[in-house]
């Protein structure tokens, strides 16, 4: 029971009734009542019955709020409860958290260009130049040189025609996706579709079809099934069918099988739509991402990628045809109803592009690579039960996900990793599937040898690997071992 007087203000509404509400002789309310426990220990404000409006009077907290501490009571109880860890300071690969500085080992800044000091330049450099927003839409007068720069430069650097420039890669997909299918139309997933492909793909209102993750016989058995039923319909009006994949996948790190999916695709008249979110600046002679690499990207009707990775900036883009983006610029609602991105990150992304085609770029693409190879070579040998070994990485991989299963545990590990100073965050439903919760690894190019062995020292401590690596043995393993030495498909970055 709770005393009366000390619950907050409810509003009657059909979940809550006057009558389950109203105290007893005592002045107490029954702590049944849904979360009345959790509002008496908020707040502890002196209340009234109002007789005339059926309800509680409680400060200012209504029944809208109890419904919202109810959902999320739901979320802690099944354990996958998020909250924001601040960052205070970032120094190099280490972040500053809760007063101390730890060894960042979960950041996608895969070439560390976020901190590298052309890009920051040219960020300072465009907002003293255009001021701290874009003030509008593109399509009004948002439309900065800066952004026309951008996308001239992704387009010589992707090869393409043309590109267009979004706030973020997650806007990018749930504006592309609609523009391009919509109802009557099929849109084909794999079954570990990123999010925004997934909300993208819902918001088209097109029938959504999703095959086992990368299983080429059932997506096969999809594309036969969307053929058939646009027998007969005139060219104006076929129904559309579009392919959505990532080329590498952003929690397992394995690959899509792009060869396959082109000859698949031109099989059955259908569109590809690859998301490079963690391949530009990492795969390929030029580093614009694994279609390159595997050959394949002149045949890809849309080509998206990301500005926040690789390329140390913020926003996502599509790269294709002159027609594609122009249609887009038309079609693409989070493009038309979104003021245009800040001055900054267009100068900074800028700037990035420039340096991933340099032999700068080459070079910290190979520095990243030897990082990760360091690491992964003492995880095929030493890995505990404690984790998936399995699944630890795939053989041309820079995200490294250490399988732990249970969402709970996950957690508990990534705690006691934090505790050696080494924050690598427990990933958990719904990012990856029930059951899978993991700590997803990586490095950057930034990382030195002795960063690695810090590392590695963590990892073993809390059991996930065996041994000892000192940062002499890491200097040695970095410095010998280049992709192509250590995986037959290794990404090729020479230019």
């Amino acid at each position: 029971m709770l005393d009366f007087a000390s619950c907050f203000w409810v509003c009657h509404d059909r979940r809550l009734s006057a009558a389950q509400l109203q105290p007893d002789d005592r002045g107490e309310i029954n702590a049944s009542v849904p979360s009345v426990a959790v509002w008496g220990a908020a707040l502890q404000t002196r209340s009234f019955w109002n007789r005339r409006n059926r309800g509680f009077k409680l400060g200012c907290v209504t029944a809208f709020e109890v419904e919202i501490e109810r959902r999320l009571a739901e979320i802690r109880q099944r354990g996958l409860h998020r909250g924001l860890r601040r960052i205070d300071g970032i120094a190099g690969t280490r972040v500053a958290i809760n007063g101390r500085f730890v060894l960042n080992c979960s950041s996608n800044d895969y070439l560390g260009l976020a901190g590298h000091p052309e890009v920051v330049e040219a960020a300072l450099k465009a907002t003293m130049d255009y001021g701290s927003g874009s003030r509008a839409s593109r399509s009004i007068c948002g439309s900065l040189a800066l952004h026309h720069a951008l996308e001239a430069a992704l387009a010589e650097f992707e090869n393409t025609e043309a590109a267009l420039s979004f706030s973020s890669g997650y806007t990018t997909a749930i504006s592309t996706i609609p523009a391009l299918v919509g109802p009557g139309d099929v849109v084909v997933l794999d079954k570990l579709a990123h999010g925004c492909h997934v909300d993208g793909a819902r918001l088209s209102r097109a029938k959504l079809r999703v095959y086992p993750h990368n299983d080429l016989e059932r997506l096969e058995e999809i594309l036969r099934w969307a053929d058939q039923r646009a027998q007969g319909t005139s060219p104006s009006d076929r129904p559309r069918t579009l392919i959505i994949t990532e080329s590498v996948f952003s929690m397992d790190g394995d690959h899509a099988p792009l060869r396959e999916l082109v000859d698949l695709k031109d099989r059955y008249g259908a569109w590809l739509m690859v998301d490079e979110a963690h391949a530009t600046g990492l795969y390929g002679p030029r580093r614009t991402g694994l279609a390159e690499k595997l050959g394949v990207a002149e045949r890809i009707e849309v080509r998206m990628g990301t500005l926040g990775k690789a390329l140390g900036a913020a926003g996502g883009y599509i790269c294709g045809s002159a027609s594609l983006i122009e249609y887009l610029v038309n079609k693409a609602r989070s493009f038309i109803f979104s003021t245009a991105p800040p001055p900054s990150a267009a100068g900074a992304a800028l700037a990035a592009v420039r340096i991933v085609a340099s032999e700068e770029g080459r070079r910290l693409c190979d520095r990243v690579w030897a990082n990760t190879t360091a690491v992964v070579s003492r995880f095929r040998s030493g890995v505990q039960k404690s984790c998936d070994p399995g699944s630890t990485t795939t053989a041309s991989s820079l995200i490294v996900p250490l399988i732990i299963g249970d969402e709970q545990r996950a957690v508990e590990v990534a705690n006691a990793l934090f505790e050696q100073g080494i924050f690598i965050p427990a990933v958990r439903f719904p990012t990856v599937p029930r059951g899978s919760a993991r700590l997803r690894l990586t490095l950057t190019a930034a990382h030195t040898a002795s960063d690695v062995a810090e590392l590695l020292s963590g990892l073993q401590s809390v059991g996930l690997i065996e041994g000892r690596c000192s940062p002499a043995e890491s200097e040695t393993a970095v410095g010998n071992l280049s992709p192509a030495q250590s995986h037959t498909d290794a990404p090729t970055c020479a230019a």
